[in-house]
C-alpha cells in the first residue's frame, strides 16, 4: 500500500492514507474519525481504557478498525481502478477537527470527487445498515449569556436589580421560541444547559450566566432562532433596567446527504447484507456531527452500521458503560470496501 501522511494543525494532527491502483485518475474519501471522550469508563472488562477520565464512549476505535481493515484488504486484492484517500480524522467530539482539517487544506492536498462517513448505531442490530438523503443530522450552535443587574442583600431586594429573575424569565421565553417561531413542519430545539448564580444563599448577585445549545436542520431555522433569542434578551432585559451580553456560536453546520452518493452507498450496503437490511428512510436526528464541514465541500453521505441490540450493543453512546460491538467491523470493513470496488470498477 502506497500510504501518504500529512500534518495537520490543530487541537491534534489527522493521518490521511493513499491507495492508487489502475491508470484512472478518479478518487473518493473515506473517513473515520479516531478520538475519544472525556467519560470516566465504568465497564470492567480487560479491555477498558486504561486512562481515567477517558474513553472510547461512541465507538471512534470501531470505526477506525473498519477503515483500516478495509485498507489493508483493498490494497491486498487491489481490484479496483481509480485513488481512495483514507481518512483519519481528530477531534471530533466538541472541537471539530474536520472543520479544522478541511480549513487547512485536506481537500487541497487529497482531492477528491465524493466524502463517504459512516457511524455505529447502538440498537440497529448487527448486519444492518440504515441511511436517509437530505438532512441527516443537525447544526449545533451554543449560545452563552451574561445578564447583569445591580447585587442587593436578599432581604431588601428592592435596592437592587435581580438578574436571577430577570434570567429565569428569559429561560421562560426560549421556551416559546421552537412552538411560536418555528414552521411546525421544520425540527428545532432550544436548551438551557446551565444556570449560574450566587454563591451566598443571603444575597442577590450581580450577574447570572445562561448557557445552551440549539439544533436544526435548516440555516434560515437557525437565523430565525438567534434572531429571536437576541429579541426576547433586550425585551425582558430592558423591561426591568438589566444589561446583557450574548455570544451565539455556530459550532457544527447541518449534515446533509447528497441523492447520488447515499444511492450508491445504499448500493454497497445492500450487496454486503441483503436489501431486506438496509433502511434508505432513516429518521434524522438532532445530534451533530463534524462531518458535516466536509459535506458542505463536496457531495458524499454518512450512514449508520449497527452496533447490536441488547446487552452486546444496546448502550447508547456518551455512556460510561459504551462498548463498541467488534461483530460490526466486518459489516462495515465489507461495506467500505464494496463501495470502492463498485465505484471503481475495473471494467467500468
Amino acid at each position: 500500500m502506497a500510504a501518504g501522511e500529512t500534518e495537520l494543525t490543530g487541537e491534534r494532527d489527522g493521518v490521511v492514507g493513499s491507495l492508487s491502483v489502475g491508470t484512472s485518475n478518479r478518487a473518493i474519501g473515506l473517513r473515520a474519525d479516531m478520538d475519544a471522550l472525556d467519560i470516566l469508563e465504568e465497564n470492567e472488562f480487560e479491555h477498558r481504557s486504561t486512562i481515567d477520565g477517558k474513553m472510547h464512549a461512541c465507538g471512534h476505535d470501531g470505526h477506525t478498525a473498519m477503515l483500516l481493515c478495509a485498507a489493508r484488504y483493498l490494497a491486498e486484492t487491489r481490484d479496483f481502478n481509480g485513488t481512495v484517500h483514507f481518512i483519519f480524522q481528530p477531534a471530533e467530539e466538541n472541537v471539530a477537527g474536520g472543520r479544522v482539517m478541511v480549513e487547512e487544506g485536506l481537500f487541497e492536498l487529497f482531492p477528491v470527487e465524493a466524502v463517504y462517513g459512516m457511524h455505529n448505531t447502538p440498537g440497529l442490530p448487527i448486519g444492518q445498515f440504515a441511511m436517509q438523503t437530505g438532512p441527516s443530522m443537525a447544526a449545533a450552535d451554543m449560545f452563552f449569556i451574561e445578564i447583569t443587574g445591580k447585587g442587593s442583600h436578599g432581604a431588601h431586594p428592592h435596592q437592587g436589580l435581580d438578574p436571577i429573575v430577570t434570567g429565569a424569565e428569559v429561560v421562560m421565553a426560549f421556551q416559546r421560541i421552537v412552538g411560536r417561531t418555528v414552521n411546525p413542519m421544520d425540527a428545532a430545539v432550544v436548551s438551557v444547559t446551565q444556570f449560574h448564580a450566587g454563591r451566598a444563599m443571603n444575597v442577590i448577585p450581580e450577574t447570572v450566566e445562561i448557557k445552551g445549545t440549539c439544533r436544526a436542520h435548516l440555516p434560515e431555522v437557525q437565523d430565525r432562532i438567534e434572531a429571536r433569542m437576541e429579541q426576547i434578551l433586550k425585551g425582558v432585559c430592558e423591561a426591568h433596567g438589566l444589561t446583557y451580553t450574548l455570544r451565539y456560536e455556530r459550532r457544527y453546520p447541518p449534515l446533509i446527504n447528497t441523492a447520488d452518493e447515499i444511492e450508491k452507498a445504499a448500493r454497497a450496503a445492500i450487496a454486503v447484507v441483503g436489501a431486506e437490511n438496509v433502511d434508505t428512510n432513516l429518521a434524522p436526528t438532532m445530534g451533530a456531527e463534524d462531518f458535516a464541514w466536509m459535506l458542505q465541500d463536496l457531495p458524499g453521505c454518512y450512514i449508520r452500521v449497527g452496533n447490536g441490540e441488547g446487552e452486546d450493543g444496546g448502550c447508547v453512546v456518551h455512556n460510561p458503560n459504551y462498548d463498541f460491538n467488534d461483530d460490526a467491523i466486518v459489516y462495515g470493513a465489507s461495506y467500505w470496501a464494496t463501495l470502492v470496488e463498485q465505484e471503481f470498477a475495473v471494467d467500468g
